[in-house]
C-alpha cells in the first residue's frame, strides 16, 4: 500500500492510499471516508504483525511482575508473621496488607497521567523499573516498619502501570484483534498469580543459609527492571500518541514501523495545511473528560472503579484468611491459595475466544455477576474440594472481568486524554483496595464469610447497573468511531 498524502484532522492523520490487489484491510480503510483513511483507521485496520505481538509480549511480562507484586504480601504472610511477629488482626498486619494498595492510589493518581505527558513507551519502562528497584530493597528489609514503606514506594511505581499498559495496547492494536491480542498480554501476567502462591508453598517455611525464603520472593520482583532495560530500545511509541502532540513526523515513522512489520510498505507522506493537534496541558484534559459523551463515560468509570475491587481484590488478598476463618491450617491455606490462584491464569485464557464473540460491555456485567454468585458458594462451601473449586471458578470470572474490563476502559476515551481519564479513576480502585482489610476483616471476623461476600456482592452488583445504564458499545468498533470528537 502507498501512501501519497497526509493531512492532520482532529485527533488523525487523513491519508489517501493505493491499495495492493486484494487487501481487504486497505479497501475497508478506503470505504470509511470519502476523505481517504485516517492513521487511526490505518492503525485499526492494519494486519497485526510483529511489532504488534512483539508490544504485547512485553506489555505482558511487564504486567506478570505487577501481577506478582499485587498478590505478593497475602502469599507470604504466614512467614511474616512469624518472623517479624505479626498477628492477622492486628493493625500493623492490616497495614502491611494496605500499603502497597495505598502506594497503587497514589501511583495511579500522580503518574497515571504521565503516559499523556511523556509518552506510552517511556512511561511504561519508567514505572515498570520504579517498583522492581523497591520491590529488591523491600528483600533487605531489616523490620517491620521498613517493608511496609518498600511495598508502599513499590505500590507507586505497580498503580501506574496498568493505565499506561492499558492505553498503550489499545491505541497500538488493529480493532478486529484489540481484545484478544490485549487479553494475551494479560494472560501472560497471570501467571504470576499461582507462581508467587507456589512459590511461597515451597519457600515461605524455607532459609537459604542466613537468607528467609520470603525475601527471595520479593527479590525476585526487582527481575522486571532488568527484563524492560534489555528491550526497551526496540520498543515503538503509540503513533496516535504521537499524533496528538502534534509529532506528525515521528507519527508516521512509527506507523512505518508497524505497516513493514506487517508486510505494508509505507513510503514518505506529505504533510498538508491543516491544524496540528498540540500538547495538552492537565486542565484542557480535564476540560475534554467533561464534554460529552466523554463526561458520562467518566463518571461511569469512576463509580466502577468505586466497587469493582471488592470483587477482584476482596477475594485475591483475603482468600486464605478466609481459609483460615473455616478451620484450615495456615499450611493448608496457603496451598489452597496457590491452587485456586490457577483460576487467574486459566480464566484469562478462557477471557480470550470470550472476548472475540460478546460484546464487551455485556461480558464485564456477565463475569462481575459470576463473581458474586462463585463467591457465595466458596463462603458456604463445607468441605476442601467445593472451597478449592469456588475458589477456582471466582478467581476464573475474576479475570474474565479484569480482562474485559481493561480492554473497555481503553476504548472509551480519546488518546490525548486516555491515560489521564484511566489512571485517575483507577486510583480509585486502588485505595478501596487498601482499605479493604479494615472494612472486609471486622465483617468476616464479626459475622463469617456469608456475611463478608454479601457486603462484596452488594458492591459489585452497583458495578453491574453503572456499567449497563452508562456504557458504549465497543466491540469490533474503530477509535474513531468510540470516540468522535
Amino acid at each position: 500500500m502507498d501512501i501519497n498524502k497526509l493531512d492532520l484532522r482532529g485527533d488523525a492523520a487523513a491519508v489517501t492510499p493505493i491499495p495492493l490487489p486484494g487487501d481487504s484491510a486497505t479497501q475497508r480503510a478506503i470505504r470509511q471516508s470519502a476523505h481517504g483513511a485516517t492513521l487511526g483507521s490505518l492503525m485499526d485496520d492494519m494486519p497485526a504483525g510483529a511489532l504488534h505481538r512483539f508490544v504485547v509480549w512485553v506489555v505482558g511480562i511487564g504486567l506478570f511482575f505487577d501481577m506478582y507484586e499485587i498478590f505478593l504480601v497475602s502469599s507470604i504472610g504466614s512467614a511474616l508473621q512469624h518472623d517479624f511477629g505479626f498477628n492477622r488482626q492486628s493493625a500493623d498486619f492490616k497495614l502491611l496488607l494496605a500499603s502497597a494498595f495505598i502506594g497503587m492510589f497514589f501511583g495511579s493518581l500522580c503518574l497515571g497521567s504521565l503516559a499523556d505527558r511523556i509518552g506510552r513507551r517511556k512511561a511504561f519502562v519508567f514505572n515498570l523499573v520504579w517498583y522492581s528497584a523497591f520491590s529488591l530493597v523491600g528483600a533487605f528489609s531489616v523490620n517491620a516498619d521498613m517493608l511496609v514503606l518498600c511495598r508502599f514506594l513499590t505500590g507507586i511505581g505497580v498503580g501506574a502501570i496498568y493505565p499506561v499498559a492499558d492505553s498503550y495496547l489499545s491505541e497500538i492494536l488493529p480493532k478486529e484483534r484489540r481484545g484478544r491480542l490485549a487479553a494475551w498480554a494479560y494472560t501472560v501476567s497471570y501467571v504470576a498469580v499461582p507462581l508467587v502462591g507456589f512459590l511461597a508453598v515451597w519457600l515461605n517455611p524455607l532459609h537459604v543459609g542466613t537468607v528467609a525464603g520470603w525475601r527471595i520472593i520479593l527479590a525476585i520482583g526487582g527481575l522486571g527492571g532488568v527484563f524492560i532495560l534489555f528491550v526497551q530500545h526496540r520498543l515503538p511509541e503509540s503513533p496516535r500518541w504521537l499524533l496528538a502532540r502534534g509529532r506528525v513526523d515521528e507519527a508516521c515513522a512509527e506507523l512505518r514501523r508497524f505497516a513493514q512489520s506487517a508486510g505494508m510498505s509505507l513510503p514518505a507522506v506529505i504533510s498538508e495545511g491543516a491544524a496540528k493537534p498540540h500538547a495538552m496541558g492537565l486542565r484542557e484534559r480535564i476540560a475534554v473528560l467533561r464534554q460529552a459523551p466523554y463526561g458520562r463515560r467518566y463518571v461511569m468509570l469512576g463509580i466502577f472503579h468505586l466497587f469493582q475491587a471488592f470483587g477482584y481484590y476482596g477475594f485475591g488478598t483475603l482468600a486464605s484468611t478466609v481459609v483460615k476463618s473455616r478451620g484450615f491450617d495456615v499450611t493448608d491455606g496457603t496451598l489452597f491459595m496457590a491452587l485456586s490462584f490457577l483460576g487467574y491464569p486459566v480464566g484469562s485464557l478462557l477471557s480470550i475466544p470470550l472476548l472475540n464473540w460478546v460484546e464487551r460491555r455485556t461480558l464485564v456485567i456477565t463475569a462481575i455477576l459470576s463473581i458474586a454468585v462463585f463467591g457465595f458458594g466458596f463462603a458456604y462451601s463445607d468441605n476442601t474440594f467445593l472451597i478449592v473449586a469456588f475458589g477456582v471458578l471466582t478467581t476464573c470470572a475474576s479475570n474474565v472481568f479484569s480482562n474485559a474490563y481493561h480492554i473497555y476502559q481503553a476504548e472509551i476515551f480519546p488518546a490525548r486524554v486516555r491515560s489521564t481519564a484511566i489512571g485517575s479513576t483507577y486510583a480509585l480502585s486502588r485505595i478501596v483496595s487498601g482499605s479493604l482489610p479494615f472494612i472486609l476483616l471486622p465483617v468476616l471476623n464479626q459475622h463469617g464469610p456469608g456475611a463478608m461476600f454479601g457486603v462484596i456482592s452488594a458492591a459489585l452488583l452497583i458495578v453491574a447497573i453503572t456499567v449497563r445504564a452508562l456504557g458504549p458499545l465497543t466491540t469490533r468498533r474503530s477509535q474513531d468511531e468510540i470516540n468522535p470528537v
